[in-house]
């Protein structure tokens, strides 16, 4: 049995409470980690095309604030 699997199985004997609670570390958990691939790849040069793009569009009058200022 892998670890997974180990994990599953554990997890079925939890209550609904615990489920959820684990459900939201997984989620803050999984946001840490893609944050910190973001910083490694921005870090690394591979986004680099999307602040070229950026100041192209920022040059052209086409860059917009995101949300649209509210009338």
């Amino acid at each position: 049995m892998s670890n997974v699997e180990r994990i599953e199985a554990e997890i079925a004997k939890l209550s609904p409470e615990e489920v959820r609670q684990i459900v939201r570390w997984l989620i803050e958990y999984d946001a840490g980690l893609w944050g910190q691939q973001m910083d490694e790849d921005a870090t690394a040069g591979w986004l680099d095309f999307l602040f070229e793009e950026a100041d192209a569009e920022r040059k052209t009058g086409r860059l917009r604030d995101w949300p649209p200022a509210q009338a």
